[in-house]
């Protein structure tokens, strides 16, 4: 009995490990892309602005967003930072608009000021983590975007 409890527990086990392994190989990572902003008010230190960001699902399942996290730098200067805690879904192989609430400081404000009165152009980068759930599990994972602002909208790389 106690060797029928063992192998059963060990065939368990491995379908587990072996379920958690081609879930994490078949789950394609979500693509963001930078939309546009709008200024939502300013302080005496920095203020906040509204930015709408698509979110792209490569799976041929439903995302589940459970939080994302940002940061906005400009060239290598931080701009400023943000976290969406609230949930939102993105249908297999659809986009969703999602507004990201961010906080920036006026260093950083200064430093894309001057960059684009001196060349028109603003490089930036977002870095993060998205998490979300999927009928594999829950998974957290890094994204990185990188683009450029003119005068005249965004330009995504």
């Amino acid at each position: 009995m106690r060797r029928l409890a063992g192998a059963t527990l060990a065939m368990a086990t491995g379908l587990t490990v072996a379920c958690s392994a081609f879930g994490r190989a078949t789950f394609r990572e979500p693509v963001l892309t930078l939309r546009d902003a709008q200024l939502r008010g300013v302080g005496i230190t920095g203020g906040s602005i509204d930015i709408n960001v698509d979110i792209y699902n490569p799976n041929s399942f439903r995302l589940d967003g459970t939080r994302l996290t940002y940061s906005v730098l400009i060239d290598s200067v931080p701009f400023g930072t943000g976290a969406l805690d609230s949930r939102f879904t993105v249908e297999k192989g659809d986009t969703t608009r999602v507004t990201l609430p961010l906080s920036f400081t006026y260093a950083g404000v200064g430093a894309a000021g001057r960059q684009l009165l001196q060349t028109g152009t603003v490089n930036y980068r977002v870095t993060g983590d998205i998490t979300v759930a999927t009928p594999l599990g829950q998974f957290t994972r890094p994204y990185e975007g990188r683009g450029r602002l003119t005068t005249s909208g965004v330009i995504n790389r």
